[in-house]
């Protein structure tokens, strides 16, 4: 089950997207939510290993700590309009039965302030990295590389989610990382109405959908498996069997190739870290 789940924000106007999401699988688990505010630090904002004066340098501090008070303000107040919007109850510990959230300040470097707290949640919730500008993209790597969690990449929508994961999608290969994201996602998807899972012809590594249907069978979740001949780009067939199927959850392993090879030459994981319109647990 689901108990806790952790939503770090900034202020790059992502941060409502991803508490809908959160707040979907909440309402759902009753679960605990920490949204984490990361307050740059005045050093960190300094241009970097260009020397200077020590009286403009205590001018840029001054006008970087008014900057964040700033953030923080606008955060702070986005948050408390937002868990009424979607039905949370604001509480520094988890309520049994009840959806609850806090907001937590922390200052340091994101990827930092992900890692510490990453760690010893269910579930890591962090928005679909902009292509353009490919915003987003430290705090998904850092999530999938430095916590050993599952994570939920939360696309854009134009009207937050009321349910995630009554229909979800394994998709399933047979590797190391596919496995993982099954057992670490055993709660999602024993409270899932449907599961499929979606296979591209011969599992590669020995372990087969038929394994694994049998797997959750001991667990009590039924799965269909649904095959589809692999192509050039396994990824964008991912998602479109996953429109087709009218899926709203998919669960994926991350990043068997290395995450430079698949920046570098294209890959799976990177097709629907880029593509998805729904969401997606990620585990590496």
């Amino acid at each position: 089950m689901i108990r806790e789940i952790l939503v770090p924000v900034r202020g790059d106007g992502k941060g409502d997207n991803v508490l809908a999401h959160a707040s979907a699988l909440a309402r759902r688990f009753k679960s605990h939510v920490v949204v984490t505010h990361c307050r740059p630090r005045p050093q960190d904002l300094l241009p970097y290993g260009v020397p200077v004066p020590t009286f403009l340098k205590d001018q840029l501090q001054k006008q970087a700590i008014e900057l964040a008070n700033q953030v923080e303000k606008s955060l702070k107040s986005e948050f408390d309009m937002l868990v009424q919007k979607f039905d949370l109850t604001v509480s520094d510990e988890p309520i049994a039965g009840t959806a609850t959230a806090t907001w937590v300040e922390e200052e340091g470097r994101q990827v930092e302030v992900i890692k510490r707290h990453g760690r010893l949640v269910d579930l890591i919730a962090v928005a679909q990295p902009d292509r353009a500008g490919m915003l987003g993209v430290n705090s998904l790597k850092a999530a999938l590389f430095h916590t050993g969690r599952p994570v939920l990449l939360c696309p854009p929508t134009d009207t937050p989610p009321l349910q995630i994961g009554t229909h979800i999608v394994i998709a399933w290969n047979g590797s190391t990382e596919a496995a993982r994201a099954v057992a670490l996602n055993i709660g999602l998807l024993e409270d899932a109405s449907t599961v499929t899972i979606l296979t591209g012809g011969e599992e590669a590594y020995g372990t087969t959908s038929e394994d694994l249907a049998s797997y959750l069978k001991n667990r009590g979740i039924t799965a269909e498996i649904e095959r589809f001949s692999a192509g050039h780009n396994v990824g964008k067939e991912l998602l479109e069997r996953c429109r087709k199927l009218g899926a709203d959850l998919m669960v994926m392993g991350a990043y068997g190739d290395s995450h430079e090879k698949e920046i570098m030459f294209g890959g799976n994981t990177q097709t629907v870290i880029e593509s998805t319109s729904i969401p997606v647990v990620l585990v590496h």
